[in-house]
């Protein structure tokens, strides 16, 4: 499949869902994508940003992913998947080891924190907290780090 035909098929499986400020869900994984693309990723990381939320936001199955794409993306897609009652620590050090998880799940960060400004004020200081203890460390030494600090400066 083709670029052009993942997203149809994001757009499919997102139809319905909106996010906080009211526009389409899939906005998000095509933004997602548009940054990973921006920074030089390969269409790879791009795919598995279109699909990172897929599984956890969807009825979307990891095989589905994997019939359609790849091993290497179903796997990047899954490890993104944060399941009922996860772990932080333990989500955030699998995400570290899958260079692609990594790229996606910063590029992810990246995009929802600029978006943030939107949210209420309890949400903005969780999701502040949040990125530095967790997101920032993992962004150390990527092309994402500065970015993300960036971002930060604009909600403090």
């Amino acid at each position: 499949m083709e670029l052009g035909g993942y997203i149809k098929y994001i757009k499919n499986k997102h139809e319905g869902q909106t996010r906080m400020q009211g526009t389409p869900y899939y906005m998000h994984p095509l933004q997602v994508a548009k940054i990973l693309k921006d920074k030089g990723f390969s269409e790879e990381y791009q795919i598995v940003g279109l699909f990172h939320d897929l599984i956890e936001d969807t009825d979307t199955t990891y095989e589905e992913i994997l019939r359609i794409s790849n091993k290497t993306i179903a796997d990047a897609v899954r490890l993104l998947t944060k399941e009922s009652g996860y772990i932080m620590e333990e989500y955030i050090s699998r995400i570290r080891n899958n260079p692609i998880a990594k790229m996606v799940k910063l590029a992810d960060r990246l995009h929802n924190i600029s978006e943030t400004y939107l949210a209420t004020e309890e949400f903005k200081q969780k999701y502040i907290k949040e990125t530095v203890k967790w997101y920032l460390p993992l962004a150390s030494g990527t092309v994402f780090e500065d970015d993300l600090k960036q971002e930060l400066k604009k909600l403090m």
